[in-house]
C-alpha cells in the first residue's frame, strides 16, 4: 500500500510541481508572486475544452493554440494592468493579479455557470503494473513533461544569458535598464512564458479530471504550497516542492484522515513560512535598489 500511495502521489505532485515551476519562472523574473496564476491554468483548460470538444479540432493542434493563446494573455496582462501600477506598492501587484484571476473566473462561469464538464480521454488508456504498484500512462505522460519543463528552463537560465537577465532585473531594476536591458519586454515575455506554462497545466489537468470555473482555488494553492516548500525562486524547489506536497496529501489522506488533504497545502504554507521561510532549497534574496 505504501509503495503505492508513493507513486501515486508522485504522480499528483507532478502536476502541482508544473504549475509551481510556472509561478517561479514569473517569480524569479519579476519579484511578482501571481496570485491569479490557478485561473490562468483553468482558462488553458477551457481553452483546450472548446476548441476539441466544441469546434472538433485536433487535441495537439489545439493544445499548441492554448499556449500560444495564454503567452498572448500573459504578455497583455503585464503590459496593460501590471506595467501602470510597477511603480505602486507590492501589495499593488499582488491584488491587481488576484482580481485578474477572478475576472477570467467570473467569466467562465457567466459561460459555463457552476457546470463541471467532462473531457475525452484523449492519453492512452489502460494501466501499467510494476510489481505491486499500478500506474496509467497518463502519470508516465505528465512526469515526463515536468522533467521536461525543468530541464528546458534550467538550461535557459543557467547556461544562457537569460539567466543573468533575469538576475540582474531581480535585484536592480533600475540597474538593468541603465546597462541596456529593457527591462519592460523583458517582463513581459516573462509573463507571456508563465501563461503558456499555465496553459500547458490546463492541457494536462484537462484530460484527467473534470473541468469547472472553481477548480482555480485549488490549483493555485497547491502550486503557492509547492513553491513555498520547495523555495521561492528555485526552479528545482518548485519540482521537489510539488512532489512532496502530491506524496504528503495522500499519505496523510491514508494514514491520518482524508479529511485532512484539502488543507495539506494549507499546513505546509504556514509551517514552512515559522519554521524555514525560505524553504527548503531556496535562499533570502539581495535586492539592490
Amino acid at each position: 500500500m505504501l509503495a503505492q500511495l508513493l507513486v501515486s502521489g508522485f504522480a499528483q505532485g507532478c502536476l502541482y510541481a508544473l504549475v509551481a515551476l510556472a509561478m517561479t519562472v514569473v517569480y524569479r523574473a519579476t519579484t511578482v508572486v501571481n496570485f491569479g496564476h490557478g485561473d490562468l491554468v483553468m482558462a488553458g483548460a477551457f481553452c483546450v475544452y472548446v476548441l476539441v470538444v466544441l469546434a472538433g479540432a485536433d487535441f495537439f493542434l489545439s493544445a499548441a493554440l492554448a499556449v500560444v493563446l495564454l503567452f498572448a494573455l500573459g504578455w497583455a496582462i503585464q503590459a496593460g494592468l501590471i506595467r501602470p501600477i510597477l511603480a505602486g506598492p507590492h501589495l499593488s501587484l499582488a491584488m491587481m493579479a488576484i482580481a485578474v484571476g477572478y475576472a477570467l473566473r467570473g467569466g467562465a462561469r457567466v459561460l459555463w455557470g457552476r457546470e463541471v464538464l467532462p473531457f475525452p480521454k484523449v492519453f492512452p488508456q489502460g494501466i501499467i503494473k510494476l510489481g505491486p504498484v499500478i500506474l496509467s500512462p497518463s502519470d508516465l505522460i505528465v512526469a515526463g513533461v515536468v522533467a521536461a519543463t525543468l530541464a528546458v528552463l534550467a538550461f535557459v537560465f543557467l547556461a544562457t544569458p537569460v539567466g543573468k537577465t533575469a538576475q540582474a532585473v531581480f535585484q536592480s531594476p533600475r540597474g538593468a535598464a541603465l546597462v541596456g536591458i529593457d527591462v519592460g519586454a523583458f517582463h513581459r515575455t516573462m509573463w507571456g512564458i508563465g501563461a503558456a506554462m499555465a496553459a500547458l497545466g490546463g492541457i494536462l489537468i484537462a484530460p484527467i479530471t473534470l473541468l469547472y470555473p472553481d477548480m482555480a482555488a485549488s490549483t493555485l494553492i497547491r502550486g503557492f504550497a509547492a513553491m513555498t516548500l520547495g523555495g521561492f525562486g528555485s526552479l528545482p524547489g518548485a519540482v521537489l516542492g510539488g512532489l512532496l506536497l502530491g506524496v504528503g496529501e495522500l499519505l496523510v489522506g491514508a494514514y491520518v484522515s482524508t479529511k485532512l488533504i484539502d488543507i495539506t497545502a494549507y499546513l505546509i504554507i504556514i509551517l514552512v513560512l515559522l519554521l524555514r521561510p525560505s524553504g527548503l532549497l531556496g535562499r533570502p534574496a539581495v535586492v539592490r535598489v
